[in-house]
Protein backbone atom coordinates (compact mmCIF):
# COMPACT_ATOMS: atom_id res chain seq x y z
CA UNK A 1 0.00 0.00 0.00
CA UNK A 2 3.01 2.57 1.00
CA UNK A 3 4.35 1.76 -2.41
CA UNK A 4 1.80 2.55 -4.58
CA UNK A 5 0.90 5.41 -2.35
CA UNK A 6 4.25 6.73 -3.17
CA UNK A 7 4.14 5.84 -6.91
CA UNK A 8 1.12 8.03 -6.78
CA UNK A 9 3.26 11.01 -5.36
CA UNK A 10 5.97 10.36 -7.79
CA UNK A 11 3.24 10.85 -10.68
CA UNK A 12 1.62 14.01 -9.27
CA UNK A 13 4.85 15.51 -8.80
CA UNK A 14 5.92 14.86 -12.17
CA UNK A 15 2.73 16.00 -13.98
CA UNK A 16 2.70 19.37 -11.95
CA UNK A 17 6.62 19.55 -13.13
CA UNK A 18 5.59 18.87 -16.80
CA UNK A 19 2.26 21.87 -16.28
CA UNK A 20 5.32 24.13 -14.89
CA UNK A 21 7.42 23.29 -17.63
CA UNK A 22 4.78 24.55 -20.04
CA UNK A 23 4.00 27.39 -18.42
CA UNK A 24 7.66 28.15 -18.60
CA UNK A 25 7.57 27.76 -21.95
CA UNK A 26 4.15 30.00 -22.80
CA UNK A 27 5.80 33.10 -20.90
CA UNK A 28 8.93 32.81 -22.35
CA UNK A 29 6.70 32.55 -25.99
CA UNK A 30 5.21 35.92 -24.36
CA UNK A 31 8.61 37.86 -24.08
CA UNK A 32 9.37 36.50 -27.57
CA UNK A 33 9.34 39.34 -30.63
CA UNK A 34 7.35 38.41 -33.83
CA UNK A 35 8.04 39.81 -37.23
CA UNK A 36 6.34 39.14 -40.66
CA UNK A 37 9.20 38.35 -42.97
CA UNK A 38 6.86 37.52 -46.47
CA UNK A 39 4.04 36.54 -47.43
CA UNK A 40 4.21 33.79 -50.71
CA UNK A 41 1.08 32.36 -52.97
CA UNK A 42 -0.84 35.22 -52.04
CA UNK A 43 -3.58 34.73 -54.49
CA UNK A 44 -7.30 37.14 -54.73
CA UNK A 45 -10.35 35.80 -56.55
CA UNK A 46 -8.05 33.37 -58.21
CA UNK A 47 -5.48 35.83 -59.51
CA UNK A 48 -2.00 35.95 -58.73
CA UNK A 49 -0.70 39.25 -56.66
CA UNK A 50 2.65 38.70 -57.57
CA UNK A 51 2.60 38.49 -60.91
CA UNK A 52 0.20 41.39 -60.89
CA UNK A 53 2.65 43.54 -59.11
CA UNK A 54 5.90 42.32 -61.18
CA UNK A 55 3.70 43.55 -64.34
CA UNK A 56 2.37 46.61 -62.74
CA UNK A 57 -1.08 45.91 -63.38
CA UNK A 58 -2.78 46.68 -59.79
CA UNK A 59 -6.57 46.92 -61.18
CA UNK A 60 -8.36 44.62 -58.84
CA UNK A 61 -11.17 45.74 -60.62
CA UNK A 62 -10.55 44.18 -63.87
CA UNK A 63 -9.94 40.32 -62.43
CA UNK A 64 -12.91 37.82 -63.91
CA UNK A 65 -12.48 35.95 -60.73
CA UNK A 66 -13.08 39.15 -58.61
CA UNK A 67 -16.26 40.15 -60.45
CA UNK A 68 -17.80 36.81 -59.87
CA UNK A 69 -16.99 37.14 -56.13
CA UNK A 70 -18.17 40.29 -55.93
CA UNK A 71 -21.39 38.78 -57.38
CA UNK A 72 -21.28 35.51 -54.73
CA UNK A 73 -19.95 37.99 -52.17
CA UNK A 74 -17.35 35.67 -51.61
CA UNK A 75 -13.95 36.95 -52.81
CA UNK A 76 -11.20 34.05 -51.87
CA UNK A 77 -7.75 35.62 -50.49
CA UNK A 78 -5.31 32.79 -49.97
CA UNK A 79 -1.80 33.70 -48.70
CA UNK A 80 1.07 31.95 -46.83
CA UNK A 81 2.24 34.52 -44.12
CA UNK A 82 6.10 33.83 -43.22
CA UNK A 83 6.91 34.70 -39.15
CA UNK A 84 9.89 34.64 -37.63
CA UNK A 85 9.68 34.35 -33.48
CA UNK A 86 12.28 35.45 -31.61
CA UNK A 87 13.66 34.09 -28.15
CA UNK A 88 15.18 36.97 -26.39
CA UNK A 89 14.52 34.99 -22.82
CA UNK A 90 16.80 32.15 -20.72
CA UNK A 91 13.78 29.95 -21.30
CA UNK A 92 13.20 27.34 -24.51
CA UNK A 93 9.88 28.94 -25.82
CA UNK A 94 7.18 26.40 -27.00
CA UNK A 95 3.74 25.88 -28.11
CA UNK A 96 1.97 22.63 -29.21
CA UNK A 97 -0.51 24.28 -31.28
CA UNK A 98 -2.18 27.26 -31.74
CA UNK A 99 -5.56 29.41 -33.05
CA UNK A 100 -4.97 33.06 -34.65
CA UNK A 101 -6.65 35.47 -36.06
CA UNK A 102 -5.19 38.08 -38.59
CA UNK A 103 -6.31 41.86 -38.32
CA UNK A 104 -5.75 44.53 -40.96
CA UNK A 105 -6.38 47.95 -39.63
CA UNK A 106 -8.00 46.61 -36.88
CA UNK A 107 -10.80 44.89 -38.94
CA UNK A 108 -10.93 41.01 -38.67
CA UNK A 109 -9.52 39.24 -42.17
CA UNK A 110 -9.02 35.63 -41.50
CA UNK A 111 -8.71 32.84 -38.50
CA UNK A 112 -7.27 29.59 -38.12
CA UNK A 113 -5.37 27.22 -36.98
CA UNK A 114 -1.85 25.85 -36.87
CA UNK A 115 -1.48 22.29 -35.74
CA UNK A 116 2.74 22.09 -35.28
CA UNK A 117 4.97 22.26 -32.41
CA UNK A 118 6.83 25.42 -32.40
CA UNK A 119 10.02 25.70 -30.40
CA UNK A 120 12.17 28.43 -30.11
CA UNK A 121 15.75 28.05 -28.03
CA UNK A 122 17.01 31.18 -26.03
CA UNK A 123 18.39 33.78 -28.12
CA UNK A 124 17.48 32.06 -30.86
CA UNK A 125 15.13 32.75 -34.14
CA UNK A 126 12.59 30.36 -35.95
CA UNK A 127 10.26 30.95 -39.07
CA UNK A 128 6.79 29.85 -38.98
CA UNK A 129 4.53 29.75 -42.14
CA UNK A 130 1.35 30.17 -41.45
CA UNK A 131 -1.34 29.67 -44.60
CA UNK A 132 -3.99 32.01 -44.75
CA UNK A 133 -7.82 31.15 -46.23
CA UNK A 134 -10.12 34.09 -45.85
CA UNK A 135 -13.06 35.74 -47.78
CA UNK A 136 -12.43 39.69 -48.54
CA UNK A 137 -15.69 40.44 -49.65
CA UNK A 138 -16.21 42.93 -46.86
CA UNK A 139 -12.79 44.83 -47.87
CA UNK A 140 -12.44 44.12 -51.91
CA UNK A 141 -16.86 46.40 -51.63
CA UNK A 142 -15.46 49.14 -49.99
CA UNK A 143 -14.13 51.55 -51.91
CA UNK A 144 -12.36 53.21 -50.40
CA UNK A 145 -10.60 49.89 -48.75
CA UNK A 146 -10.02 49.03 -52.40
CA UNK A 147 -8.61 52.10 -53.44
CA UNK A 148 -5.78 51.45 -50.11
CA UNK A 149 -5.43 47.44 -51.07
CA UNK A 150 -4.28 49.04 -54.81
CA UNK A 151 -2.16 51.40 -53.32
CA UNK A 152 -0.74 49.44 -50.66
CA UNK A 153 -0.11 46.90 -53.83
CA UNK A 154 1.50 49.41 -56.34
CA UNK A 155 3.73 50.57 -53.45
CA UNK A 156 5.01 46.80 -53.65
CA UNK A 157 6.06 46.76 -57.23
CA UNK A 158 6.83 50.65 -57.38
CA UNK A 159 9.64 51.01 -54.87
CA UNK A 160 7.61 53.79 -53.31
CA UNK A 161 6.93 51.46 -50.00
CA UNK A 162 3.35 51.28 -48.48
CA UNK A 163 3.13 50.38 -45.14
CA UNK A 164 -0.23 48.81 -42.97
CA UNK A 165 -1.37 47.19 -39.86
CA UNK A 166 -1.48 44.06 -38.94
CA UNK A 167 -2.65 42.35 -36.03
CA UNK A 168 -1.98 38.78 -35.31
CA UNK A 169 -3.82 37.00 -32.32
CA UNK A 170 -2.21 33.58 -31.26
CA UNK A 171 -4.00 31.50 -28.78
CA UNK A 172 -1.47 28.74 -28.12
CA UNK A 173 -2.01 25.50 -26.11
CA UNK A 174 -0.29 23.59 -24.16
CA UNK A 175 -0.01 19.73 -23.26
CA UNK A 176 -0.60 18.42 -19.78
CA UNK A 177 -0.25 14.48 -19.81
CA UNK A 178 -2.23 13.32 -22.63
CA UNK A 179 -4.54 16.69 -22.96
CA UNK A 180 -4.54 19.91 -24.53
CA UNK A 181 -5.24 22.94 -22.88
CA UNK A 182 -6.06 26.58 -24.18
CA UNK A 183 -3.80 29.30 -23.30
CA UNK A 184 -6.64 31.66 -21.60
CA UNK A 185 -6.18 34.78 -23.82
CA UNK A 186 -4.39 35.95 -26.99
CA UNK A 187 -1.00 36.88 -27.43
CA UNK A 188 -1.38 40.17 -29.09
CA UNK A 189 1.09 41.18 -31.69
CA UNK A 190 0.55 44.80 -33.86
CA UNK A 191 3.44 45.39 -36.34
CA UNK A 192 3.50 47.87 -39.07
CA UNK A 193 3.65 45.54 -42.42
CA UNK A 194 5.20 47.09 -45.51
CA UNK A 195 4.10 46.87 -49.15
CA UNK A 196 7.64 44.95 -49.93
CA UNK A 197 6.90 41.76 -47.71
CA UNK A 198 5.19 40.62 -51.04
CA UNK A 199 8.24 41.27 -53.47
Amino acid sequence: MKSIIMICLAAITMAGCGVNKQAQQIKALEKCTYKVMSASNVTVGGADVKKMINMQDINLASLPGLAFGLLRKDVPLKARINMEITNPSSSLAAINEFEYKVLINKVDLANGFVNQMVSVEPGQSVVVPVDITANVYQFISNARVMSEISEFLKGGGSGQERKGLVTLKIKPSIKVGNTLVKYPGYITIDKEVSSKILL
